[in-house]
C-alpha cells in the first residue's frame, strides 16, 4: 500500500502536524529526556495523530522526524540508493509488492524487528528484519448512487463486468508503472486470470474504454463520480477502506457510505517496517519500530491511513468496522513471484495498455 491512501486532502493537515511534532528543534542530538531524534523514512501518505507521536516521545525521549520522498516505490528506491549509509534510522511502508526487492538489497538489520502477537494470517520474517504493521486491500470500488436507475446497469460484481459493453467508458484505473494501487490491480488480474490470460483481459478493458491516469489522487478525487471532484467515471481502483473514508469527515455529514466494493477483485497488501542497516541510532530505530506495532499506534491506524491493524486484539473504530470491506478470500501472489515477474509484467502492460 504505499501509499496511495484515502482521504488525501483530509489527512494532509495531520501529516503536517505529525511532521511538526517529529522535527522539534532539528538535529540528532540528545533531548531533555536523554533521547534525541529518530528519523523515519516513509511514504508520503503516512499520518498519525499528534498525541500518538507525542506519546512515543514521552515514553522514549526520542522525537520522530519524518522523511517522505514519495510513494512506497520511491521510498524503497531511495533506501536502496543509500543502503549502508541510510538517510534515516528506520523505514515504514514497504509493502509485499516491493518487500523481496528490499530484502534482497539487505536494507534492514537482521534480528532487530520486534516479535509481537500478530493476527492470524499476518506474514512474518524468520530473520526478524521487518515486521508487518498494517493490512489493506486494493479493490475495484464503485459509486453506489450512480448504478441501477435511469436505464443504467446494476453495480459491477466481478472483473468480467468491467469488460462488459454495458460498462463501457465507466472505469478509471491507475498506471501500473507509476502507482502502487495501479500495480496491485495489475497483480490482481494476473492472480485472477493467470500468466496466460491477464493480457487478454486487459485488451478487453482497453476495448471497453478504460481510462488510465497517473495515480490514485487523480483517479479517485478527480475522475471518480463519488470522489468530490468533477468526475465522470463511477468505477475506480481504490481500497476496501474507501467506504468508511467516504463517511468520515463528509461535508455535509452522512451516515451511509456512497461507495461500494467489488469484493472478488480485492488484492491483499501488508506494509512492513524495520531498522535500516547502518542506522545512526539503531537503538532509537528499534524503539520506533516496536512502537509501530504497539496497541497505541495500531488503534490509531484505521482513521489515519485507512488500513487495518495487524496486532492481535487491536480495536478499530465503529465507523471503520461498519463500512470497511475485508474480503474473506483476497487475491494474492507469492512475494517471490511478484519479484520475479514485476519488471516484465509492467513492460508488457505498458506496451499493451498505454502505448
Amino acid at each position: 500500500m504505499s501509499r496511495h491512501r484515502l482521504l488525501a486532502t483530509a489527512v494532509a493537515a495531520l501529516v503536517v502536524a505529525a511532521a511538526a511534532v517529529g522535527c522539534g528543534d532539528g538535529g540528532r542530538g540528545p533531548s531533555s529526556r536523554g533521547g534525541g531524534t529518530v528519523t523515519l523514512l516513509t511514504h508520503d501518505s503516512f499520518a498519525a495523530s499528534k498525541d500518538v507521536l507525542a506519546d512515543f516521545t514521552a515514553r522514549t525521549g526520542y522525537r520522530v522526524e519524518l522523511l517522505q520522498p514519495g510513494d512506497a516505490g520511491v521510498v524503497v528506491n531511495e533506501a536502496i540508493l543509500r543502503r549502508g549509509r541510510p538517510v534515516a534510522d528506520a523505514l515504514y511502508g514497504v509493502d509485499n509488492t516491493f518487500l523481496t526487492r528490499a530484502l534482497a538489497a539487505d536494507l534492514f538489520a537482521a534480528g532487530t524487528a520486534p516479535d509481537p502477537d500478530l493476527a492470524p494470517g499476518t506474514p512474518t520474517d524468520p530473520q526478524r528484519r521487518v515486521v508487518a504493521v498494517d493490512r489493506g486491500d486494493v479493490c475495484v470500488v464503485y459509486d453506489r448512487t450512480w448504478f441501477g436507475h435511469d436505464g443504467r446497469p446494476p453495480a459491477p460484481r466481478s472483473f468480467a463486468d468491467l469488460a462488459d459493453p454495458r460498462y463501457r467508458g465507466l472505469t478509471v484505473v491507475e498506471d501500473a508503472a507509476a502507482s502502487s494501487p495501479g500495480f496491485a490491480f495489475l497483480l490482481a488480474t494476473i492472480a485472477e486470470y493467470g500468466p496466460d490470460g491477464w493480457e487478454d483481459y486487459w485488451r478487453s478493458l482497453r476495448t471497453n474504454d478504460v481510462r488510465v491516469v497517473e495515480g490514485w489522487t487523480q483517479a479517485y478525487l478527480q475522475d471518480f463520480t463519488a470522489g468530490g471532484g468533477p468526475g465522470d467515471r463511477p468505477i475506480v481502483v481504490s481500497y476496501g477502506s474507501s467506504p468508511p473514508a467516504d463517511v468520515v469527515g463528509a461535508v455535509p455529514p452522512r451516515s451511509e457510505s456512497r461507495v461500494g466494493v467489488v469484493e472478488p477483485t480485492c488484492f491483499r497488501q501488508h506494509e512492513f517496517a524495520g531498522v535500516l542497516a547502518g542506522a545512526d541510532d539503531p537503538e532509537a530505530a528499534r524503539a520506533l519500530v516496536a512502537f509501530l506495532v504497539s496497541r497505541r499506534f495500531q488503534e490509531d491506524l484505521p482513521l489515519q491511513m485507512y488500513v487495518s491493524p495487524v496486532v492481535a486484539g487491536a480495536r478499530v473504530p465503529p465507523v471503520f468496522a461498519r463500512w470497511a470491506v475485508v474480503p474473506a478470500e483476497p487475491l494474492r501472489l507469492a512475494d517471490a513471484e511478484i519479484d520475479a515477474g514485476r519488471d516484465e509484467w509492467i513492460r508488457r502492460w505498458t506496451d499493451l495498455v498505454v502505448r
